[in-house]
Order: structure tokens, then sequence, then C-alpha cells
């Protein structure tokens, strides 16, 4: 009679409520002698609460789309997952997984690497990729804010409803995106909830983008739940002795793909070729790149005392890189690979 109730059915999780969707009218008799006694009763109890019904008209005030495990439009990738959400709370558009990825990392982010996803979340949104994240602070928050730079697509995956915007700082940025949930309206943040977010940021993805995670970070969760699913995940290196980077070294140790910008992304998932591919380096242009790519965040002294060279030649050269875009120029003095 009524699957979101019997979704908000205790004991009724996924595979029961897939059970009962394939097997009945949902009519209380029914759902009893398929699920059993406790359970049915337990679905009368719901049906007369009204709980469903009053959902639906909170959904309806707040402009969020319920979509079930009975729904056609249900998204096909999260049918897959060992325990998919039974519903879900959507306020504004699901994108195309096909042609997502998501970006994940830590929420103490360096400057380079807030930086970098940035860049590279807004070139993937100007190349027609949406970008999928948890809105969660750090690497998240500069996956959403590049995407929407590049007037492209973002995702945001949440750990509390869609009307209970966690972290407070980012409600500004929640309303210019698409936002996802599986818990019920009103549902404050929990610890827990936030793995169960996971498995989703992953599952919507064509490919899950770990740009900067330490040995234990909530992304490598991520990451678990894309391998799991057969999905590619991609790491940016960082310093050896780096402990914010231990968990992308170690991915890439276990056989991630190695992404250094948007190109590697897109030429490893097949989207698109590189509008513009990085142009040739040669000289002390190319000696100071790739110790940039190998240093990471670094101060122009440090560079020059790794390179041997006079401070005034790395800063010209680092100069000329940030023109061609292969530098960036961040806080306090440092510089990053573009």
């Amino acid at each position: 009679m009524d699957a979101l109730a019997l979704a908000f059915t205790p004991n009724v999780g996924p595979k029961r409520l897939q059970h009962a969707l394939e097997r009945t009218d949902l009519s209380p008799e029914a759902v009893e002698q398929v699920l059993g006694r406790e359970i049915g009763a337990a679905y009368r109890k719901v049906l007369g609460s009204g709980r469903a019904e009053q959902e639906r008209e909170k959904a309806l005030a707040l402009g969020v789309r319920i979509i079930g495990l009975w729904d056609p439009e249900y998204p096909e990738p999260l049918r897959h997952l060992a325990s998919p959400p039974s519903v879900l709370y959507l306020k504004g558009s699901l994108g195309d997984p096909g042609r997502s990825v998501a970006i994940v990392g830590t929420r103490r982010a360096s400057a380079w690497a807030k930086a970098w996803t940035r860049k590279v979340a807004r070139e993937l949104a100007e190349a027609g990729v949406g970008v999928i994240s948890g809105l969660a602070l750090g690497i998240d928050t500069e996956a959403h804010a590049g995407a929407l730079e590049g007037g492209g697509y973002t995702l945001g995956v949440l750990g509390s409803a869609v009307d209970q915007v966690y972290p407070p700082a980012n409600r500004g940025l929640a309303e210019r995106m698409n936002l996802l949930s599986e818990f019920p309206l009103g549902t404050s943040p929990k610890a827990e909830f936030f793995p169960r977010r996971n498995r989703i940021v992953a599952g919507l993805a064509r490919a899950v983008i770990v740009a900067e995670a330490g040995a234990k970070s909530g992304a490598l969760i991520t990451a678990k739940f894309a391998l799991e699913q057969g999905i590619d995940v991609l790491a940016v290196p960082g310093r050896p002795a780096d402990a914010s980077s231990e968990g992308c070294n170690r991915l890439i140790q276990d056989g991630a793909g190695l992404v250094m910008g948007s190109e590697d992304i897109l030429m490893a998932l097949g989207f698109a070729a590189p509008r513009n591919p990085p142009v040739a380096l040669e000289g002390r242009e190319a000696s100071v790149y790739r110790t940039l790519l190998e240093m990471g965040e670094t101060l122009p002294d440090d560079l020059a005392l790794s390179l041997d060279l006079p401070l005034s030649e790395v800063l010209a050269v680092l100069s000329m890189l940030e023109l061609k875009g292969h530098a960036l120029s961040l806080p306090g003095g440092r510089y990053g690979p573009g």
C-alpha cells in the first residue's frame, strides 16, 4: 500500500524491502505473510501514524524529491551496493553518473591541495564532467566550489538530512548546488553517518580522485568502497615525508592511478582528449617543475637549495611557470605545481 511507510518500518532494511516489493502488493496482510508477524504489526503502526505522508508533505514544501528503491528513477549504480539506501532525498538533480567523478580528501587540507582541487574541479566542469563530493570542509569544499566556478554540475552527498546541512560554514555553498542524502528530513549529522555517506559518493561516480589524505583519512573509506565496486581510484602524489599525503601515496603504491591534473583524469577515463595539452618544458623550467612536483607545496628558498640555484633565478622561473599554468602561487609565499 505504501512503500515509503514500509521503508520506515523498524527492522526493514533494503533486502527485506526489496523482497517485499517483489512479492507483495504491500498490503499489511501480504507484508505479514512475507516478512513475518512482528514486521507486519510494525508496518501497520507506521501506516496508522501517517509518518510517510507527513514526510512527503515536508519534502514537497522544501522542494525535495523522495526516490525509493521502488522508483524507476532510482540511480542504477546504487542498486548494486551491498546495502543500497532504501530511500534517497534529492534537492536538485542527480546528473549523469557515467560522466561524473568524485573528488575527496582531508578536511585539514594544505593550501596547495586546496588550490589544486579547486583548479582541477573547475577544469573538469568546463570539460562537461560532473563533480561529486561530501560537502565537508577542506578538499570537498574546494571540489564543489571549483565545479561551480567552471559552470558545471556538482552534487553534495550529506551525512545528515538535506535540510540539516553540515557543516554550517558550507550552508551558503549548499544553496548553489545539488544535494543528496539517505537520511529522513530533520536528521542531524552523526559520526557514524559519514562512512555510509561515502559509499554513495563512490557509487555515483565513474572514478574517485583522492586529492590529499593521511593514513587514517575518511577519504580512504570512499576509495575502499570504490574499489569494492570496481570503480577506478586515482590519487594525487605527495612528498614521502608528508603525513597528510601518506594515504594518497599508499593508494598509488597499491595500484591507484597517479594524477597530476585534470588532463590525466580526462585521459584515464576516456572522457575527452585534453583541450590544452601541457606545453613541453625545457632547461631550467623543466628542472624547477620536476622538483616542484617532487616537493609539492614548498618555499622558493627550499627549491633553490634543492636545485643549487640562486634564489633570484628560481623566482624568475617560478614566475614563468605560473604564467604558463604549471605553478601555483600559494599563501605564505609558497608555490605548488599547477
